[in-house]
């Protein structure tokens, strides 16, 4: 029964290609809506965080995550289990994020607000920039694939947003111990799964050269460990940039609010 489902939907397409029309219309679209939406329902003058938002953002991820995986099982791997697809890279974190935010204290769900904004606007950013992995032979997986960042970006806007009066440079440094402790299961996920498959999440498997580009040639020349560690690196460094340009734009957008 689930497997008929599944080829009920398997709508196939010719694969997009990166920077074509489809890319391009889908990506300004989407990305456009993200921010309408989220400035829509971000109010800096209310006391409530977004964690019913949140909540149901990771919720729409969780569920589309299910589709996905059980796509891939039986349509795409003819029921076979592939570990490169297990839901643990940096973009799959806010999903956990956002269904644990009604359940954790309000010193965790701040640092919480922070991971989504600096990391899932980095992730959703970067996916969209380097869409190769986002495209598919089937129109479920694809748009699954531009849904999924779209809304990272919007997350990540309303947590902007809502973070607008509190958030200072020095509140990056609150993101860095999760992150790592993100990044210890992912490097777990990649030891423990490698007899049965090529886990690779965060791109840091121990195993191979890192598989994102430019990473990938650097790890060639300096080898696996040292290219994933400053493939971290740059991801903490393009958090932390992020972190600066949402206080910059959460500050335009509350002094533009406060005219009103």
């Amino acid at each position: 029964m689930a497997e008929a489902f599944f080829q009920a939907t398997a709508w196939t397409m010719d694969t997009p290609k990166p920077y074509g029309a489809f890319h391009l219309v889908l990506t300004v679209l989407g990305v456009s809506l993200s921010i309408f939406l989220a400035r829509k329902f971000s109010f800096p003058e209310r006391k409530a965080g977004p964690d019913t938002i949140l909540f149901l953002c990771g919720l729409f991820l969780g569920l589309t995550e299910l589709y996905k995986q059980g796509f891939i099982y039986y349509i795409e791997n003819g029921r076979t289990y592939d570990w490169w697809y297990f839901p643990f890279q940096l973009c799959s974190v806010p999903m956990y994020l956002g269904l644990f935010i009604p359940m954790v204290p309000a010193r965790i769900r701040n640092v919480f607000y922070l991971f989504i904004q600096d990391f899932g606007l980095l992730g959703g950013i970067m996916a969209l920039a380097e869409p190769s992995g986002l495209m598919h032979p089937y129109w479920t997986m694809t748009v699954h694939g531009f849904l999924w960042h779209f809304n990272l970006i919007f997350m990540g806007l309303i947590c902007a947003f809502y973070n607008l009066k509190t958030e200072t440079p020095k509140s990056y440094l609150h993101t860095i111990p999760l992150f790592l402790f993100c990044t210890a299961i992912a490097t777990a996920v990649n030891v423990l799964s490698h007899p049965y498959g090529n886990a690779d999440m965060f791109y840091i498997s121990p195993y191979y050269p890192n598989g994102q580009i430019v990473f990938h040639q650097i790890s060639l020349v300096i080898g696996t460990f040292a290219g994933n560690c400053l493939y971290l690196a740059s991801v903490l460094l393009g958090g932390f940039i992020i972190h600066i340009s949402c206080l910059e734009i959460g500050q335009h957008y509350f002094t533009k609010i406060s005219k009103f």
